[in-house]
């Protein structure tokens, strides 16, 4: 690719339409439509119906779990959490997740206590989650599984106990990933996952939340509100956090599929591999911590100074090529709305994750790219690197990047 030919230096973009940097798996139109006339003809919409049923015995089994209580989102799911487990305080996590990881707090009347993260695999750094729990009123660690990889669990799981308070995760990357020969979904008290679009098992929007605690499981399901959905105990408040049977029905079809949704990630990030292993500043992060992975994000880190661009010019330049590339996580949950006024002097207090927040870049996979799709994308950032001194030149024309 020449300099001519990237979009931002006036050739035309790489791609037509623009490629979405999400999973976005869908059924086959058949089974989609078999699906939905069961749906009709049974006449039964939500609260706890077969099809729900049917997922959570099927997630059971596969994830070697006691309880999967599905819900209608992670968000959703992360909120009950706190709620079962009777948190008080604060609760010790990443800044460096999605934001509703830090929101499912708030919500539960909680406060996070943000600690930074390992520089090379972007998860809790076990060290700083050691000296946090030193601090006053923290009755929690939330950790969180990201890329397809999963924290240092064990070491967690000694410091929480030593403490005294309960670990969990919000798995919402993990599904489909083993550790140590076990299927990520059995750790800490609970663990819980997203089953939205992005995500490499989709019910469309939904999630699930695993524990292998037969009372905790009872709270999570009185909280949820699925009337009928085992005994009653006793609860807080309850939360209209039910799974609809389409969702369900999409998350079956997702299940079934999973295999080959597999095997084909599989195969795009090893293309990725291939075609971003000889770009000097470009560090592709593949999970380590996992002996089996789902694959569902392409991350990169941008070392500026090598690489020629900085993150965001990167991002400008595959913009422009109709490549929906993103920011991950950008700028950081402590930056976001309220927690910039409430911890102001968190950037200080999290120099790795300033640094992540400014360099991370997830490219897209999924069912919207091919091999094809992926040389061609790969080629666009070659040729960025290859001509960054005229990318920097037009974007310093443009003023400050946006998108």
């Amino acid at each position: 690719m020449s300099e001519g030919t990237l979009a931002l230096l006036g050739g035309a973009p790489a791609f037509e339409s623009a490629v979405p940097v999400g999973q976005l798996y869908f059924p086959d139109w058949p089974d989609y439509v078999e699906a939905m006339r069961g749906i009709f003809v049974r006449q039964y919409y939500t609260n706890q119906g077969p099809l729900v049923r049917e997922l959570e015995s099927a997630l059971q089994e596969r994830l070697g779990v006691r309880h999967a209580i599905c819900v209608a989102n992670a968000t959703i799911g992360l909120m009950m959490a706190a709620d079962a487990l009777g948190l008080r305080g604060r609760v010790i996590t990443s800044a460096f997740s999605f934001i509703a990881t830090s929101q499912s707090l708030t919500w539960a009347g909680l406060d996070p206590l943000f600690c930074d993260v390992d520089a090379s695999s972007h998860h809790l750094d076990p060290d700083r989650v050691e000296h946090a729990l030193r601090q006053e009123d923290v009755s929690a660690v939330l950790a969180v599984n990201l890329w397809g990889d999963v924290c240092d669990h064990e070491a967690l799981s000694r410091l929480a106990a030593r403490r005294g308070v309960p670990l969990y995760f919000d798995s919402a990357h993990a599904f489909g990933c083993e550790a140590g020969a076990r299927a990520v979904g059995g750790f800490g008290a609970l663990e819980v996952f997203s089953f939205h679009a992005t995500k490499v098992l989709s019910a469309a929007e939904g999630g699930c939340v695993c524990t292998n605690d037969d009372m905790l499981a009872a709270r999570l399901r009185n909280i949820r509100s699925s009337y009928g959905a085992g005994a009653p105990v006793h609860v807080r408040r309850t939360a209209n956090g039910r799974m609809s049977e389409a969702q369900a029905a999409i998350a079956l079809m997702s299940l079934k599929g999973f295999p080959s949704i597999l095997e084909r990630n599989r195969a795009l990030f090893a293309a990725y591999e291939a075609g971003l292993q000889s770009v000097q500043g470009l560090r592709l992060l593949r999970p380590a911590a996992v002996n089996r992975t789902n694959y569902q994000y392409v991350v990169c880190e941008i070392d500026a100074g090598v690489f020629g661009l900085d993150r965001d010019q990167l991002h400008a330049v595959l913009r422009a090529e109709n490549i929906l590339a993103r920011r991950y996580f950008y700028p950081g949950i402590h930056r976001c709305m309220p927690y910039r006024e409430q911890f102001p002097s968190a950037p200080a207090d999290l120099p790795v994750t300033e640094v992540l927040c400014s360099r991370v870049l997830q490219l897209p996979i999924g069912q919207a790219v091919d091999e094809a799709a992926v040389a061609r994308i790969t080629a666009v950032v070659r040729a960025a690197q290859t001509n960054a001194q005229l990318v920097r030149a037009v974007l310093a024309g443009q003023g400050e990047v946006h998108a």
